[in-house]
């Protein structure tokens, strides 16, 4: 039976602590749109992505008017677009602008899988595709682009690695009049998961059916005040306890609403990814978690240790919620997403290599993060391959998300509004890696990755 605590007690999480459904993401496969007709491909893409999602908005509208759960984002991914373009041939901007008028014309917020799997080696397509993000993200608004740079099983390819600091540098120049916005919706990735609902990084993958609907949920401040209704006298095992508890009624919330959004739209669900997903808004912080465990600040000594412990937590509680557990699922830690993040990062206490530190157990990786706007392609390239080494040796998903504000530097500011948020320009280390980044090849696989 329903008891009437358990009612009061979400209504009160989604409207004094801000849980909300982060978004609903339709993953649609476009393998069967490829061809050696571009034009073909594009109209085969635009009809199957009208087709597929042409409802997802309005269901998605209806499922947060029946239950009065906030989902904040209604979005698409679809398979990486350097497959196609290596079946077709062309100009890959095209697909770009093909994907940005499906999404504009079913009005979701977002569709990723502008997308490369290079972590190997580059197949037909894929090194024009990488060439085409700066582009591609300057003339569109929707479209969110990723590229897998490395994994446990393979190594880091460190010819995709020098590559993509150039393009993450191009792209935040080429949107240097919209703070860069271009640089905010792309992210390179070691061990990419396949089913990730979440933007930038969202693309379906291969081995995903033709169409699926995934969750990602979202509810730091829920986590934050459960731990400071606790009080001062819990040790760190019953904290642990609370977080757990805590998470699966989150990962509930999102059950529901990924099992209604399957059923109204007649698409299989995919997976619950149980993220503590932050927001600029105040009280919705996974910084402000760590602190109410017991940091003076997040990013002082301990940090890392907290945010160890909040990680595991939130997926152990979560998988009991659900057997439809994937994506990412943990704390993501975007500094400028989180208003916690920012404050630490302005009283100083928060640095990018303590941020690294916290990647190693945190459920992505170095993400949102505002550096100089003259910060050089090799220096991006050596934080790059710094995150996928940490990804490929703990073998977890790890990301880079930075975004060179052009014509800033540090201590100043940029704004990119709505969930993205904004945040100051952080300071990197300048010491180039120049000569390492520029001998390319592959640094191998790990000995751990020999475990069949």
């Amino acid at each position: 039976m329903i008891n009437t605590n358990d009612i009061l007690e979400t209504i009160t999480m989604i409207q004094e602590e801000n849980l909300d459904i982060r978004t609903i993401t339709m993953g649609i496969s476009l393998l069967d749109c490829c061809g050696s007709d571009i034009d073909r491909s594009c109209q085969k893409i635009y009809e199957k992505i009208r087709h597929r999602a042409g409802e997802l908005v309005v269901a998605g509208n209806e499922i947060e008017e029946k239950y009065g759960i906030p989902i904040i984002n209604k979005r698409v991914a679809v398979t990486p677009i350097a497959i196609l373009a290596g079946a077709s041939g062309g100009d890959p901007l095209r697909y770009a602008l093909t994907l940005e008028k499906a999404a504009k014309d079913i009005g979701v917020n977002f569709i990723g899988g502008y997308s490369a799997l290079v972590h190997k080696g580059f197949s037909a397509g894929d090194l024009e595709l990488l060439k085409s993000i700066p582009r591609a993200l300057s003339e569109t608004e929707r479209v969110c682009s990723s590229v897998n740079v490395g994994s446990t099983k393979t190594g880091i390819n460190m010819d995709a690695v020098r590559l993509m600091g150039e393009v993450v540098k191009e792209t935040a120049e080429l949107t240097a009049n919209r703070q860069c916005i271009g640089a905010a919706k792309l992210v390179v990735f070691c061990n990419a998961p396949e089913d990730n609902p979440f933007m930038a990084g969202a693309f379906h993958g291969p081995g995903e059916p033709d169409c699926v609907i995934n969750v990602g949920v979202s509810g730091p401040g829920v986590v934050r005040a459960a731990i400071a209704k606790a009080g001062k006298e819990c040790d760190l095992t019953q904290i642990a306890d609370i977080i757990k508890k805590t998470a699966f009624k989150i990962t509930r919330m999102g059950q529901l609403v990924g099992s209604e959004a399957s059923a109204r739209l007649g698409v299989p669900f995919g997976i619950v990814d149980l993220s503590l997903a932050p927001t600029p808004a105040v009280g919705d912080s996974v910084a402000h978690i760590l602190e109410e465990i017991g940091l003076e600040s997040c990013g002082a000594c301990g940090t890392t240790a907290a945010l160890a412990m909040l990680n595991d937590a939130v997926k152990k509680g979560g998988v009991m919620a659900s057997s439809n557990v994937g994506g990412l699922s943990g704390a993501f830690i975007p500094v400028s997403e989180d208003a916690g993040m920012v404050e630490a990062v302005e009283s100083g206490t928060l640095t990018i290599e303590k941020l690294e530190a916290m990647t190693a157990v945190c459920s992505v990786g170095l993400d949102m993060i505002i550096i100089p706007g003259d910060t050089t392609a090799e220096v991006i390239a050596g934080i790059i391959a710094d995150e996928a080494a940490i990804g490929m040796i703990n073998s977890k998903t790890t990301a880079v998300r930075v975004i060179p504000a052009i014509g800033k530097k540090e201590g100043e500011k940029l704004e990119f509004g709505g969930l993205l948020g904004g945040g100051p320009v952080m300071k990197v280390n300048r010491s180039s890696p120049g000569v390492m980044i520029s001998r390319g090849g592959r640094i191998p696989a790990p000995i751990q990755s020999l475990n069949n």
